[in-house]
C-alpha cells in the first residue's frame, strides 16, 4: 500500500539519536535548546519553544495569550480538531470562519465580514488561528491588518508549513502574528517522532511558554518569591503548567532532519508539479497557489469535478484504495464532528468547507515516493475517468 505520507529517516538521523542515547542526558540536556535555536534561525524568529506535540504548543500558546472563560477563538473548519480544541482546553468558546474556495485556507474576506458582525454583537474573538492548509500560507498580511483593526491576537497553525513562505518571508518568523506553531508528527515535513514547537518574537510570551511546558516552574530569581536564607529553593512553581517537554532524543532527530528540510520541500514540489501536469486534462481540480507564496506541499489535495464526469469522490477514493493507494481525506469540517454537533454546531455554517470535504482526496506526497509509485497513482486516476 502506498501511503499518503511517510517520514524519511537517514543513517545520519539514526546516528544522531544513538549519540543522545549513549550520553548522560536523554531529556533536558543540550539538544532541545539546539533544536530550538536551529528552528528559530531558519524561520527568522527570536525565540522557539519545543514541546511534545503541536497540540501542546497550541494549548500553551492560547494560555500565553490569556485566553480563558468568556473569550472567543476563531479558526477554520478545514483543519485537524486540535486547532479548535485548544480553545476548549482554556475554557473559551470556539467559532469558525469559512475557507477561500481556491486556496482552502481561512478566507480573509469571510473573516472581515464575520468580524464586522461580531463587533456589533460584542463578541469579537480574542484569538484567531489561521491554518496554513497543505503547506500553502494564508493571506497573513490581510489577516494581520484585520487584527490591528479589531484587536485580536494571531496564532498561526503552521503544522503543515515549515519551510513555506509568503512574499519571501518565512512562515514562523511571526512578522504577521504573535506565535507560530509547527508539528513534527511522522507524516509532516520533518519529524521528531512526535513533537511541536512555538516560535515568537516576544520575550515575555516566550518566557511564559517555557514555564507552561514545565509545570509552571521557574528558576529565575527575579520571578521567585523570597524564602528563608537557610532553605534551599532551586525552583518554584509560580503558576499551573503542564509536562509538555520535548526529549533530547526527539530534538536530536529534529536537528538532523532540519539539515534536509529544503531538500525535502524541493522533492515535494517536484512531485506536485508532476501531478499537476498529469491531471491537466482530467475532471480534477489540482491545488491552486498564490503567486506570492512558496508552499511546503505537505499535502496534495485534488477535487473531483463530479459535474464533468461519472465518478464521485467516494468512487475515486475507493478505487485508489482497492488498487493499493492509501489516499486520505483532509478534512472533515471540525464542527461536523459529533463532539461539536453536541455543542450546537450544524451543517451549513461554512459552505465552502463543506463543499471541499465532499470533493477532496489527498494523494501520496513525500520525499521518498518512488517514481514508479507516483506513476501508478497517476495511471489509476487517468483510467478511472
Amino acid at each position: 500500500m502506498i501511503p499518503y505520507g511517510r517520514q524519511d529517516i537517514s543513517q545520519v538521523d539514526i546516528d544522531s539519536v544513538v549519540k543522545v542515547l549513549q550520553s548522560d542526558f536523554l531529556t533536558q540536556g543540550q539538544m532541545v535548546p539546539c533544536f530550538e535555536e536551529t528552528v528559530a534561525n531558519y524561520c527568522g524568529s527570536k525565540h522557539a519553544v519545543a514541546v511534545n506535540s503541536a497540540t501542546s504548543a497550541l494549548h500553551i500558546a492560547c494560555l500565553a495569550m490569556g485566553l480563558g472563560s468568556g473569550d472567543w477563538l476563531w479558526t477554520t473548519p478545514n483543519t485537524f480538531v486540535a486547532s479548535a480544541n485548544c480553545a476548549l482546553y482554556c475554557g473559551a468558546q470556539v467559532d469558525f470562519v469559512d475557507i477561500d474556495p481556491r486556496t482552502y485556507n481561512l478566507c480573509a474576506n469571510a473573516l472581515e465580514v464575520k468580524l464586522q458582525k461580531a463587533k456589533l454583537e460584542g463578541r469579537l474573538p480574542k484569538i484567531v488561528i489561521p491554518v496554513h492548509f497543505a503547506g500553502q500560507p494564508c493571506d497573513m498580511p490581510a489577516i494581520h491588518l484585520l487584527s490591528e483593526k479589531y484587536g485580536f491576537k494571531i496564532v498561526e497553525d503552521a503544522s503543515h508549513a515549515i519551510g513555506a513562505s509568503y512574499n519571501d518571508i518565512k512562515i514562523g518568523s511571526c512578522v504577521h502574528s504573535d506565535i507560530t506553531v509547527f508539528s513534527f508528527h511522522p507524516v509532516k515535513i520533518i519529524t521528531t517522532g512526535e513533537g511541536g514547537i512555538a516560535t515568537t518574537n516576544n520575550p515575555k510570551i516566550a518566557e511564559r511558554l517555557y514555564r507552561l511546558r514545565t509545570h509552571g516552574i521557574t528558576n529565575r530569581s527575579e520571578l521567585m518569591r523570597a524564602r528563608p536564607e537557610n532553605e534551599i529553593w532551586n525552583y518554584q512553581q509560580i503558576e499551573l503548567g503542564f509536562n509538555y517537554r520535548m526529549t533530547d532524543i526527539q530534538a536530536a532527530l529534529g536537528v538532523s532532519q532540519m539539515s534536509r528540510l529544503d531538500v525535502f520541500i524541493e522533492r515535494r514540489r517536484e512531485i506536485a508539479a508532476a501531478y499537476d501536469r498529469a491531471f491537466a486534462n482530467l475532471p480534477i481540480v489540482t491545488p491552486w497557489l498564490l503567486n506570492e507564496v512558496r508552499s511546503s506541499h505537505h499535502l496534495y489535495p485534488i477535487r473531483i469535478r463530479e459535474s464533468d464526469c461519472e465518478k464521485d469522490q467516494r468512487q475515486v477514493y475507493d478505487l485508489l484504495r482497492q488498487n493499493g493507494v492509501a489516499a486520505n481525506l483532509h478534512y472533515i469540517p471540525i464542527y461536523l464532528q459529533p463532539y461539536y454537533v453536541n455543542l450546537g454546531f450544524r451543517k451549513g455554517l461554512c459552505p465552502e468547507s463543506e463543499n471541499f470535504f465532499r470533493q477532496a482526496i489527498s494523494l501520496p506526497i513525500y520525499p521518498s515516493l518512488h517514481q514508479e509509485d507516483q506513476d501508478r497513482v497517476i495511471d489509476i486516476l487517468i483510467h478511472s475517468f
